[in-house]
């Protein structure tokens, strides 16, 4: 859906600052669900889920959707376990635009003690907000070289 910034993302129709597309490119995708980088400031290797099509609320997933959901996400969270090594792996669903729902999209954020002490050693939610009022954006090329390396391992570790 044009104006939508996840499918206009999704689609390479949004550009960055800078006028870039979205560092990394399509990482991985199945026949209902897209993995892509994060555009935002919550770190390397913090990678966003998304289904296809256009969808506002979970509870508007179709049953197919809804089928590879589990085993698409346990999928991600093992191949960036593999390719980030953090403690740990947070997955939050964020589905708001300007205080309207969006398009859903869970982020799966890997976190490891390092980025907890830069941010005071704080966890969690607090974590993310620390990290969004920082807004420090990841550098592009260390962006490119984490999808590379989470791209290679789909590759090695089908579905």
């Amino acid at each position: 859906m044009e104006g939508c910034l996840a499918c206009d993302l999704a689609e390479g129709r949004l550009p960055l600052p800078g006028g870039r597309i979205a560092d990394g490119g399509r990482i991985a995708e199945t026949a209902h669900w897209l993995v892509d980088h994060t555009v935002g400031p919550l770190g390397v290797g913090t990678l966003i889920v998304r289904p296809k099509r256009h969808v506002l609320h979970v509870w508007q997933l179709n049953d197919a959707e809804t089928v590879e959901l589990g085993p698409f996400f346990r999928w991600v969270a093992r191949a960036l376990a593999a390719v980030a090594e953090p403690e740990q792996i947070y997955v939050t669903l964020w589905s708001h635009a300007d205080a309207a729902p969006g398009h859903i999209h869970w982020v799966f954020q890997p976190v490891t003690t390092a980025t907890m002490d830069t941010f005071g050693g704080l966890y969690g939610p607090h974590l993310q907000v620390a990290m969004f009022d920082r807004n420090e954006t990841p550098p592009a090329k260390e962006v490119k070289a984490i999808a590379w390396r989470l791209q290679s391992w789909f590759a090695k570790n089908p579905l």
